[in-house]
């Protein structure tokens, strides 16, 4: 392995450890190996702008989000004061009280404006603003005209989108998905606890999916489908840690496996054949995201100041895992890298199969 001493810092010899360890125990039958090399290590605030036709890969760092390349330009480093939203698509910062937001490509150039009051929430190429009071949001175009909105009594807490649809989790225990032009797709209360509450929720790429995670005392897990108008539940099993906070629920791109964070892991359902396995995690899992050809997943999770990368195959069986203390982290792959962000700096971890 080759490393840039002038760019390497404290999260490098951690993962330098992890490639290699993971290269000798990952050696499978018929000879083939998975390698993870690092590449670079590079800070935040260590600007050079990207070249006209580089692909810009979205970051956010404590109060920061900007954006990077493949090859190691930190092409923009944007502090905000309150809150932000980015996406590959877009970004935008907004104070507590705003009541109007600008919101821009990666570039910098200004794609739009929400004349709206509220939180802005942007989702891959969806916009959508939390609206005062906690219990309504409205989807917007992308100009930051409205296109609908859909208005509650009960406070959103859990909330997620996909090219199919929408999925919003209440307070009072509903949850309710729509579909792309805001009609309403599925909406039950998948109910079994004591108290009614959806701490988690993610809807399928085709939009015809909603899982969440549901409830205190007696909280579980629950996955319901689109059928003739009327939902179905197709999985569900009772939880034996709960949680009492929000939490992550996240289907992969083609539906066929649902990942969400119990307390002391991670549940894994097979949807094909309702298969499930839990996979001991510490803490709080942050991020799921899934290598381009979707053979490996990679968790990111934090237990106070740890940070710990898992990373899987074939959807559920563990292969490794390597940690690292920080004050904030992220985790993004494109083409065959892994995007690693602790605090100020960036690195790149590139995946070969020999």
């Amino acid at each position: 392995m080759n490393f840039n001493k002038k760019k390497r810092n404290y999260l490098i010899p951690s993962v330098a450890i992890f490639c290699i360890l993971y290269i000798i125990s990952a050696m499978r039958p018929n000879g083939t190996e998975i390698h993870f090399t690092p590449e670079w290590t590079e800070d935040i605030h260590h600007i050079q702008k990207a070249a006209p036709g580089d692909k810009r890969i979205p970051y956010r760092l404590s109060n920061n989000i900007g954006y990077f390349t493949e090859e190691g330009k930190i092409d923009s480093c944007i502090d905000f004061p309150f809150k932000s939203a980015i996406s590959s698509k877009w970004y935008c910062t907004y104070l507590q009280n705003n009541t109007n937001t600008e919101f821009f490509l990666p570039d910098g150039t200004k794609a739009g404006e929400i004349p709206e009051t509220g939180f802005p929430f942007i989702d891959d190429e969806r916009i959508y603003v939390m609206l005062p009071g906690g219990t309504s949001f409205s989807k917007l175009d992308a100009e930051g005209k409205r296109q609908w909105v859909f208005e509650n009594y009960s406070p959103i807490t859990a909330f997620s989108s996909s090219k199919g649809g929408t999925v919003a989790g209440y307070a009072d225990g509903s949850i309710i998905s729509f579909d792309r032009e805001g009609k309403i797709s599925q909406k039950f209360n998948p109910g079994g606890s004591d108290i009614e509450v959806i701490l988690g929720a993610d809807i399928s790429e085709d939009g015809n999916m909603i899982a969440c995670v549901s409830g205190q005392n007696n909280q579980r897990f629950v996955v319901a489908e689109r059928n003739s108008g009327h939902s179905r539940i197709i999985f569900h099993e009772y939880l034996g840690n709960q949680l009492n906070r929000q939490t992550l629920v996240k289907f992969t791109r083609n539906s066929d496996f649902v990942y969400y964070n119990f307390k002391g892991g991670l549940g894994i359902v097979n949807l094909f054949n309702s298969a499930t396995k839990k996979i001991p995690i510490s803490g709080k899992i942050l991020q799921i995201e899934f290598s381009d050809d979707d053979k490996l997943v990679f968790v990111l999770s934090r237990d106070n100041s740890v940070f710990t990368v898992t990373v899987l195959e074939k959807n559920t069986h563990q292969m490794a895992s390597f940690n690292f203390k920080g004050e904030s982290s992220f985790i993004q792959t494109k083409g065959n890298s892994l995007f690693i962000g602790r605090d100020n700096k960036i690195s790149r971890i590139s995946i070969t199969r020999k």
